[in-house]
């Protein structure tokens, strides 16, 4: 991918909101409307929440999965079933600037400009993108003593052409929520791109 090129959506994180959020968008490659959107992710892991985890209570996984096993394998899942979602590893966002339907994103290594940029990084803190600070507030589902943090959105859409997925849109922390998080916003995306009808996407063996 180069840098030149305006992407039509970029997703920030790479953990289980992020990529849920990719999955959807790139399973309707086959739709008219679709078919010719440009989408990246940025794959860093290394702060997601699922590399201590193991899972017991989550649908559909084996009880006694590992989340780190989980982060790996859904970079591989990613990669083999759509391909043509660009993944960027490594990068870390420092500065988001400009406006819908032209964003300058800005990482330690490149820039990239993109028209909507979704934002799955954990609630951390220690959040510290420049240009999406004056959306901080405190998490209204998490412990005070915790000091996590949320973006202000209304349905995870923070701005024109900026959403929030996963515990950074003021959801628990809970990988089902998570990914349906991430999920819900690929499908609000898809319906924008669909002229505003309303549209989600999913295989059949019909």
């Amino acid at each position: 991918m180069t840098n030149s090129n305006i992407l039509d959506v970029l997703i920030l994180g790479g953990g289980v909101s992020g990529m849920s959020c990719a999955l959807v968008l790139g399973s309707a490659k086959n739709k008219a409307f679709a078919s010719d959107k440009k989408i990246g992710i940025f794959t860093h892991q290394k702060a997601s929440s699922l590399q201590d985890a193991i899972f017991n209570n989550a649908y559909g996984i084996a009880p006694g999965t590992l989340g780190s096993h989980l982060l790996v394998k859904s970079i591989q899942h990613l990669s083999e079933t759509y391909p043509h979602i660009a993944q960027i590893p490594n990068e870390k966002v420092f500065k988001i600037e400009g406006e819908f339907p032209e964003f300058l994103v800005t990482t330690n290594r490149n820039t990239y400009k993109t028209k909507t940029i979704v934002v799955g990084i954990g609630s951390a803190n220690t959040f510290a993108i420049e240009g999406l600070m004056q959306y901080v507030e405190p998490h209204l589902k998490s412990l005070p003593e915790k000091q996590r943090i949320q973006l202000k959105n209304n349905d995870q859409k923070v701005a024109d052409g900026i959403y929030v997925i996963g515990t950074l849109a003021g959801h628990r922390s809970q990988l089902a929520i998570a990914a349906g998080s991430g999920a819900a916003v690929a499908t609000d995306i898809l319906t924008l791109w669909n002229g505003g009808v309303q549209t989600h996407y999913h295989d059949s063996i019909r």
